[in-house]
Parts: C-alpha cells; structure tokens; sequence
C-alpha cells in the first residue's frame, strides 16, 4: 500500500509540475521562434556557419537544410569513433567498429540514440561530450525546428516562405536547450550524479574481483539527454545507473526533463496559429492517451500475471528497488510515449502486457505527448487525418484552421502514417528470412517475436529503447536499424515539410456552420478515435502473435 500511494503521489506531483510549465514555457518557447529581432550572439553565430538570418527559406529549401546538416554531422560523429584512439581523451579505447560507428552515428543524428555498446567500456570522454552530447542538442533542435515551420503552414496565408532553419536551429539550442540542460545539469548533480573526466579506476568488489569504473561529464549529457527526448546513456545500464539516476527524486527531474518540452510545445502551436483554445485540444488528446498508457502499465506490473508476481502483489522482475513498481513504470511509459529511449528498469522483465503496451506507445507514433517536436507535428498530422474523415461524414470538404485539406495534403498525411508501418513490418519479416539472426533472440516463440518487434519499432520511431537481452550488436542489425532509424526519422520530416509548404499557400477559409469546431470535446475524441483505430488496424494482427499470444498462454 506504502508503494501504491508514493506511486499515486509521484504521478499527481509530475502532473501539477507540467501544468505549471504549461503556459510559463510555451509562451517562452514562442517568443524565440517568433522573435523578428536578432541577438549579438546569434550573428556571431551566423557568421560562423555562413546563414544569411533575414532570407526565409520555402519548403524544399528548408528541407535540403535540414539533410545537409544531418549528413554532415551523420559523417563528423561517424569519423570521431572510428578516429577515436588518435584522439585526446579517449581513455585508452580503440576506434569503435565500422558496423557500430555507422550505426550510433545514424542513432544519434536522428534522435533515436539506439545503443549496440556499452558506452563506459566503448567511448572516450571526447567521443561522449564531444560527439554524441552535441547531437543530443541540435537533433533535438531539428525536431523543434520541423514542428515550428508545420505551424508556420497553418499560420501563414498566400506564401512559400516558412522560416530560416538555421535561425530556428540556432535559437532553439542557444536559448532553450543549452540553458534548462544546464539547470538540470547542477541538479543532477546536487542529486549524486557524477560529473567529470577522470581515468577508468579499478576498483576491488566484495567478492575480491576487480572492476573498471568509468567517470566522465554524466550528468551534462543526462540533462541533455531526457530535456532533448534522446536517451542515450552515458552507461550502459542507462538510466538505472546510479551515477546517472542516483535517487528517487533524480528519478522524478528526469522523468520532468523529458515530458516538459512537448507538454508545453501545443501551447506554443496555440499561441502561432492565434487561438490557445487549438493548444489546450491538442494537449488534451495528448493527455487522454497517455494516461490510458499510464494507467495500463501501472496495473498490468501491479498485478502481474504469475504465480510469484501475483503473490508479492507486482513484477519486481527488472526494476530498481530504488524506484519500485510504481516509479519504473511511470519511466518506461514516459519514455515510450515520447521518443526518449531512457530506461531505468528492464523493459524485456515487463510482463508481456506490459510489455506490449510499451511497443503500443511507440506504434502510435510517439504523440502523446512525442519528442521534443515530433510529438506535436505528428499529432498535428493525426488532427489532419481526424478532420479528413469528419469532412467525409458530412459531405464537405474538410478545414482545419481555415486551411482546406484537399488530395495532397491528405495524400501527405497518409504517407506520413504508413512510413513506420512498412519500416517496422518489412523489418521484423526480413529479419527472420535470415536463420543467423535467430541467434539474436533470448528466446523462440511469441517472445522471440516481440524483442523482434521492440526493436523495429523502436528504432523506426526514433525511440532508442530495447528489449534488454537482444543481440543487436551483429552487422545485419547495426545496418538493418540503422536504416530503419533514418529513413523513420527524414522521410517523415521531408513529408511534415512538404505539407506544412502546401498549406502556408493557401488563403484561410472562413469559417461557416459546416466547419467543426476544432477545440472542443467531440474534435478531441475524433483524434483519439482516429490514432486508436489506425495502430489498431495496422498492428493487431503482429501484436496478436507477440506480446498479446505470450500473455495468454
């Protein structure tokens, strides 16, 4: 009962701490992408790349921005691992392997932060801070940058033009990112995370063996790392580590860092489109679905099925004791319904409901509330598709936001939808045409499936979390997910570009008694109606042969 009530108490505080961040940080985060005036440094920084601040960019040119600088950091992180033993740094490590730079560095670059090695015994302190931390700000800032200019679509009448990205690139990291990572950064450490750039120590254990410890700068790349929805731990036991996660109530900063930014993101989308009655629909999808999650996690580890777990009344199986229950659960529903990857408990030890309702929330597209901008344009594309199938009801041609929503922006929200179905499907049954990666899998049968299906989906959603046990360090999968991780990451932006293109040029059209109302209840419930039935008639029948038949054997 103890555990229950401090569960029950965690959650009620996290909910009153985002609703007071609500509108404080959705109003900040539009002054910075809506700011006509240019700061000093933001110039210098201008400067220094070559961006031209006062020339808007159209679509496609916003689009070849984006691409450009992701290839390039793709090919800058990829050559810092492979080079990593000529470095300073590097705590005596050799360069990393081909396969694995390949794919950490696609991981990184598309905020997925999928990890085939264990960062304390693989990369150097230069590679940690000065390759992948610097991705965990400006991947998470292409995402904000993308969902800005979606907004900008709808904002905007009679226009190709939707910003610069590298003013919102810039803006993003120098006044958002850099300064609430460097807050969390000092509680993290106030909290008992380590934070430096010492040798590996050996030290002697209990039993006489002796262990390497790694130090490093951790708790800088664990703020950046939850704040920017990466994942990517600095150990390999991720978030579980107590030199990431030392406490409780760390545990609570982290799971604070990650949902703050999209929670507030719809009030800024509000605030853009100039009606915060649109932000408070969105949020509320979003909040209805993730309690739904919330709540189906908590009682299926509650209650687990099995004999020992029905006996001490929970799956303790895989969570820290320092968290219970309670507190992992809340973790791993947080860090699946966004596009986080962090863990600080073993999501393979879930119960396979659990379990399945963890890959459920990555199914869904990670929307409820998303990664820091994945979450709201992928919501804002769900809105497009709900107002779709309202239009078609009622025999008119469907609006949302005074923008009509004809064949090719349907067509562009359709794609948007179906690109992580054929990533993840077309994944898993390629992967088991390949009898070698059989030995991949802990086990065969229904859960062999689902570390199959966990990861497909993980990294097709830009998650980054895994079925812990699943050998995914072997060429084929290093290549397959990788893959998967940037054609699930650019594929999709180049779409939520293109439509937001499609809709800045259209003249809004003003509103009569057919339009529907897009900010109350019954709009509200269309859009979870819509995300509900397009996963479920998506993903059914593989979660049926997953998680669904091993929970009912």
């Amino acid at each position: 009962m103890g555990d229950t009530t401090a569960g029950v108490i965690f959650i009620a505080a996290m909910v009153a701490a985002l609703a007071a961040t609500y509108r404080p940080l959705g109003d900040y985060l539009y002054r910075v992408v809506t700011r006509e005036r240019h700061y000093k440094v933001e110039r210098g920084i201008y400067r220094v790349i070559g961006a031209r601040p006062e020339t808007e960019q159209h679509w496609a040119g916003y689009a070849r921005s984006v691409l450009a600088f992701s290839a390039v950091s793709v090919l800058l992180l990829y050559g810092l691992q492979r080079l990593q033993h000529f470095l300073p740094l590097s705590l005596g490590f050799p360069g990393v392997d081909p396969y694995v730079s390949w794919n950490t560095a696609v991981s990184f670059v598309a905020n997925t932060n999928w990890q085939a090695y264990s960062g304390e015994s693989t990369m150097g302190h230069l590679v940690q801070t000065g390759g992948l931390a610097v991705q965990n700000f400006v991947s998470a800032a292409v995402g904000m940058a993308v969902a800005v200019v979606l907004v900008r679509g709808f904002a905007r009448k009679a226009t190709d033009r939707l910003g610069n990205f590298w003013v919102d690139l810039v803006r993003i990291t120098v006044w958002v990112l850099l300064p609430i990572a460097a807050v969390g950064a000092v509680v993290l450490v106030l909290g008992g995370a380590i934070q430096n750039f010492g040798e590996v120590t050996q030290a002697v254990t209990a039993t006489g063996d002796t262990q390497s410890i790694t130090g490093g700068a951790v708790a800088s790349q664990e703020a950046i790392k939850e704040l920017g929805t990466n994942g990517g731990g600095f150990f390999n036991a991720n978030s579980a580590h107590p030199f990431e996660n030392p406490t409780s109530w760390t545990n609570f900063v982290e799971v604070y860092l990650i949902l703050m930014i999209p929670v507030a993101l719809p009030r800024t989308f509000g605030r853009i489109v100039g009606d915060d009655r649109q932000g408070y629909a969105i949020i509320a999808v979003m909040g209805v679905l993730a309690l739904a999650s919330i709540t189906a996690v908590l009682g299926f580890e509650s209650l687990g099925n099995g004999t020992v777990p029905q006996a001490v009344t929970a799956a303790m199986e895989g969570k820290e004791v320092r968290f219970g229950v309670e507190d992992s659960s809340l973790f791993a529903a947080a860090t699946t319904l966004t596009s986080t990857g962090a863990v600080n408990s073993f999501h393979d030890s879930f119960t396979s409901f659990g379990g399945g309702v963890l890959m459920l929330n990555m199914m869904f597209g990670e929307v409820a509330p998303g990664g820091v901008g994945g979450g709201l344009y992928g919501m804002l594309v769900l809105a497009v598709i709900a107002v779709f199938v309202a239009g078609l009801m009622v025999g008119r041609t469907p609006e949302y936001l005074g923008k009509k929503i004809g064949a090719r922006e349907i067509k562009l929200a359709s794609m948007y939808f179906l690109v992580t179905p054929v990533l993840v499907l077309v994944g898993v049954a390629t992967a088991f045409l390949l009898p070698s990666n059989m030995d991949s899998l802990q086990e065969a049968g229904p859960h062999g499936l689902s570390e199959l299906l966990y990861a497909f989906t993980s990294a097709s959603n830009n998650n980054g979390s895994a079925f812990g046990g699943f050998g995914a360090n072997t060429p084929w999968f290093n290549t397959a997910l990788g893959l998967c991780m940037l054609f699930g990451r650019f594929i999709p932006i180049i779409l939520v570009l293109a439509l937001a293109g499609s809709l800045a040029r259209q003249r809004p059209v003003p509103a009569s008694a057919g339009t529907l109302p897009t900010h109350r209840p019954l709009f509200v419930g269309m859009v979870v109606g819509v995300t509900l039935v397009l996963v479920a008639l998506t993903f059914l029948p593989v979660l049926a042969l997953g998680p669904l038949a091993e929970g009912l054997q």
